[in-house]
């Protein structure tokens, strides 16, 4: 089901953009952007300190993305937008074993993209966006031997945070990409079935991770 062409795309190169070393942000840089680029930052300093994170030690990469990555994702965003219109159907319980399964889901499929990681560079695109803008689009390009890859991140504004609520890969968004393979479970399992498929996809992944480790 989640082993689509457009979902093995995603997380890869979304590895690549997270992993790419980001340029010191200015005095002048907008606060978005100093989002991704803290992001880039802090996972790059654990990866170079880390001898297991670079060999693409399955636990360890996983650590990383718990608490490196996670703070700045808006999964409760992200997930209500990838369920789309079944958000509202699907019960407070639901709810919240729907966030923390998709949640899993893109640690897993993150975590094993980040072994392919050797060299890259982000360059960042001109910013632009109303002065109280609460949704905003960061877009970079990330150069892979040579070879540029579309990375774009929608950031949401939470209070005074900025938070990433969608990314977009080679053209793809993310949630988007999600939202129809959600729709066409839940039209044929309906939300507990979904959730039951995300759980089982879950551990299947969570074994192959121990195994590898």
């Amino acid at each position: 089901m989640f082993r689509t062409f457009k979902t093995a795309l995603l997380l890869p190169a979304l590895a690549l953009g997270l992993l790419a070393a980001a340029p010191a942000a200015r005095a002048d840089t907008p606060a978005p952007v100093q989002v991704i680029q803290k992001l880039t930052d802090s996972v790059m300093d654990a990866v170079n300190n880390d001898p297991a994170l670079k060999s693409g030690d399955p636990q360890k990469v996983m650590q990383l993305v718990e608490t490196k990555v996670l703070p700045f994702v808006d999964f409760q965003h992200m997930t209500a937008s990838a369920v789309g219109r079944y958000w509202r159907q699907a019960t407070p319980a639901q709810q919240k074993e729907l966030q923390q399964q998709f949640k899993l889901l893109l640690i897993h499929t993150y975590s094993g993209a980040v072994s392919q990681i050797k060299n890259q560079k982000v360059e960042y695109l001109p910013f632009r966006a109303a002065p109280n803008a609460t949704n905003v689009v960061v877009r970079t390009r990330v150069l892979n031997n040579g070879e540029p890859i579309q990375l774009d991140y929608r950031l949401v504004k939470m209070d005074n945070d900025w938070k990433i609520a969608d990314v977009n890969v080679m053209g793809i968004w993310l949630v988007d990409n999600y939202r129809g393979v959600f729709a066409q479970e839940i039209g044929q399992k309906g939300v507990e079935g979904l959730i039951q498929t995300l759980t089982t996809r879950n551990k299947e992944l969570a074994h192959a991770s121990s195994a590898k480790g």
